[in-house]
């Protein structure tokens, strides 16, 4: 199931990592994990108090076994998802949603075919035909199509089952926030210190920024950059239902130019959390990419980084984190941002359940998760110190 589109050098790149385990690689980002991760709000909860309130409503969900503001529920499936003859199509997006038993809503839909009504059975299917659900027609769904709002097709089975998070009344009270597993230990590499100005370039949809409060105990201010205003004021309403906007300004701005644009900011630690190719992302119901986009990209995430080095204190930290595994986006960018600036020094990220990065002559310090090894996305995580002499 899923239907992945990539040319013969990216599937090259692929395997400077994996070598001949590519495919294995391959046929896992084409499903979910077995778990569904969600963080704890530590601020407004302790997770085992959550765990007991979740256990007392019926709801089954577990501890991770390492970070303590981490718990999961369980991913059910894959299971049959029958074809019948009206039939919705969807975004790449809304599929993966969908896949996983969420609600299909009108932004995701493409298309609707054979005379689709309120109340019909239907299909869910991606662009090139995998069926991802079943579902009934809650609105019209041409008119969902040119309104791009509201719910369209309530989900009845899907190829997996997870818990609808934003459905349970803990996700409406900001006590909890979907994150994956390797994601939530960005924020842990930046050793933080009450008071501190923290600096998140690439912070919609604010997933780190709020970690970053949560484990400083509301004790620094987090500036998070995002150059669409669209995303920024959704950034903020997602703070504000964590409890968090109070410690937060969130500015719309390109954060390639923040030394430029901001010449007086000079944070103590900065995260770079850049767009990727997303190759780590899973379930991929459905991808196309090249080998050309990843080089563009890293292009792109070297800008930030210099951005990054450039504002941050001397003495201060850079994390850096993609979702993706390529050693051009990960490995080289860092590599190349060590070369080019020489107030740059590596650091060490210590994951126990991580192994180390894949290439390079820093590749020790770097942790990487794998999906077909870690059971969670793909993700590369590595952190820079600005040398103490450097202005």
């Amino acid at each position: 199931m899923g239907h992945l589109d990539y040319d013969a050098l990216l599937l090259e790149s692929l395997r400077r990592v994996y070598g001949e385990s590519v495919s294995v690689f391959l046929e896992s980002i084409k499903a979910p994990g077995q778990r569904l991760y969600v963080r704890v709000n530590t601020l407004r909860v302790e997770p085992g108090e959550l765990l007991d309130r979740l256990k007392d409503r019926g709801v089954e969900a577990y501890p991770d076994e390492e970070l303590p503001e981490a718990i999961y529920f369980r991913i059910y499936g894959p299971f049959k998802v029958n074809v019948v003859e009206k039939v919705v199509v969807v975004s790449k997006e809304a599929a993966e949603a969908v896949a996983l038993g969420a609600d299909l809503y009108a932004p995701g839909v493409l298309k609707c075919y054979h005379n689709v009504r309120r109340g019909n059975e239907v299909t869910i299917v991606t662009r090139s035909g995998i069926p991802v659900g079943e579902g009934v027609v809650v609105s019209d769904c041409h008119e969902a199509i040119k309104r791009r709002k509201g719910l369209v097709v309530r989900t009845t089975n899907s190829l997996y089952k997870a818990i609808r998070v934003r459905e349970l009344p803990e996700f409406n009270e900001g006590l909890i926030y979907p994150q994956s597993l390797p994601a939530m230990y960005v924020a842990r590499q930046l050793d933080l210190k009450p008071g501190e100005l923290i600096v998140d370039l690439c912070a919609s949809p604010g997933g780190k920024t709020g970690h970053v409060i949560e484990l400083s105990g509301g004790s620094v201010t987090v500036i998070a950059f995002d150059r669409s205003k669209g995303k920024v004021e959704r950034m903020k309403e997602e703070l504000s239902r964590l409890g968090h906007l109070p410690f937060v300004e969130a500015w719309v701005s390109d954060s390639r130019y923040a030394p430029e644009d901001f010449p007086w900011l000079r944070p103590d630690k900065v995260i770079v959390d850049p767009p990727c190719s997303a190759l780590g992302v899973r379930p991929k119901i459905e991808d196309s990419k090249t080998y050309r986009d990843v080089l563009a990209l890293k292009e792109y995430q070297l800008q930030f980084l210099r951005a990054a080095y450039k504002l941050v204190k001397p003495g201060g930290i850079v994390v850096y984190s993609t979702c993706t595994v390529t050693i051009e986006e990960n490995e080289e960018v860092i590599t190349q941002i060590l070369e080019e600036s020489k107030c740059l020094d590596v650091g060490e990220v210590r994951i126990d359940r991580a192994t180390t990065g894949v290439y390079g002559p820093y590749k020790s310090s770097f942790a990487r998760f794998h999906p077909h090894v870690h059971g969670t996305p793909g993700y590369f995580i590595a952190k820079l110190y600005k040398k103490r002499d450097c202005y």
